[in-house]
């Protein structure tokens, strides 16, 4: 894929900007606070369906406006398309396809396919579960749309189920009843977004591997294994048999749960363990060895995507290349030859000798 043109109009601080991107290396520079981050996040919004900084829409808008859009126009391999968001503070937002309106998150997400790779991300082995459950969900939900719709379900029972173990207004015993009804729903919504996240993870296992092991010259080997308490490794491909186990087992945790006032297990908890040659990375890896993993991960979601969707997607780098040592700059540079690649950064001089359409980035004005 292919970003070709991005209109901002009462986005974050851009009052009114242009940018035209070119195939290859793109690069947004220029001070800090100026809009690189900003005119990125744009991007990403429409293959994710938000802002990867955790803004809502109405704090998308510029200032003091009432509605703000931003439209891009893309091309993959069958031909020229435009994706349209429009963004208001007192009401939903609206989605347009070439022109026609989306009526669901749900159906924007996966027409348009990105690869992010921000600061954040070089925390994915050192850092909390949550981190690397986002990575998952927001790298699956671009190729599995409805993956979205599971994700959404499962927060919504988490939610009511989590408000009534709160609820100490109800004895327990009558709300026990409500309290097996949830946990079943629950149970066949978790087995659904485990199994996918399985697939992944196996499927991302052998190209971080890969990757690792091309960048330190056979040196250094990766396993990814996802964790999780519906025993995936004994009930993985029977959806029935894991929902059962993890129904049956929640509600063994009934007392412990009403206790708690919270859902004590479920994918919400699960994790990802990364191994360097054999080793938990989280314990064992330097910090340059996690950031090679970091690395990899974000570089094998690319050839994921390009299997489930016969194209590369765009790769988008926040302010991340001054994060990385020169053999790894120059490796990631080497890996994304002939895909685009948008990068921001406050340094110019990191890329002289690098043929690439240079954006100067002022106040939310974009100057070739």
């Amino acid at each position: 894929m292919i970003v070709k043109n991005v209109d901002y109009y009462n986005y974050r601080n851009i009052e009114q900007s242009n940018i035209t991107f070119e195939k290859g290396v793109n690069i947004l520079w220029g001070d800090n606070a100026q809009g690189k981050t900003n005119a990125l996040e744009g991007i990403y919004c429409f293959a994710c369906g938000k802002s990867f900084r955790g803004a809502k829409d109405r704090e998308l808008i510029f200032y003091e406006k009432d509605a703000g859009h931003i439209k891009m126009t893309f091309e993959d391999e069958e031909r020229e398309q435009n994706l349209l968001l429009k963004l208001y503070r007192d009401k939903k937002r609206e989605m347009k396809k070439n022109d026609i309106a989306v009526r669901s998150t749900a159906d924007f997400v996966g027409i348009f396919h990105a690869v992010l790779f921000c600061p954040e991300h070089l925390f994915i082995v050192q850092g909390a579960p949550a981190i690397r459950r986002a990575f998952l969900d927001t790298a699956i939900c671009q190729l599995r749309p409805t993956y979205l719709s599971s994700l959404t379900e499962y927060a919504k029972l988490l939610k009511q189920r989590n408000a009534l173990l709160k609820d100490g207004k109800t004895e327990i015993k009558a709300r026990k009843p409500l309290y097996e009804i949830l946990t079943e729903q629950l149970a066949i919504v978790n087995t659904r977004i485990v199994q996918t996240r399985m697939k992944y993870v196996k499927l991302l296992n052998e190209a971080v591997d890969g990757f690792m092991r091309d960048m330190t010259g056979g040196a250094e080997r990766t396993a990814l294994v996802y964790q999780s308490d519906a025993k995936p490794e004994e009930y993985g491909s029977d959806a029935k048999e894991m929902t059962r186990y993890f129904y049956e087992k929640s509600l063994s945790y009934a007392s412990r749960e009403f206790a708690a006032e919270k859902t004590l297990h479920g994918c919400h908890k699960d994790d990802i363990d990364i191994l360097l040659n054999e080793r938990a990375a989280k314990t064992y890896a330097s910090q340059g060895q996690s950031r090679s993993i970091a690395l990899a991960m974000k570089l094998g979601e690319g050839d994921l995507s390009k299997t489930a969707t016969g194209e590369y997607p765009v790769f988008l780098f926040d302010d991340v290349l001054s994060e990385l040592d020169a053999n790894r700059q120059g490796y990631l540079m080497k890996s994304l030859d002939e895909r685009q690649v948008i990068i921001t950064s406050c340094n110019e001089e990191l890329f002289k000798g690098i043929d690439a359409n240079l954006v100067h980035v002022t106040n939310g004005t974009y100057e070739a």
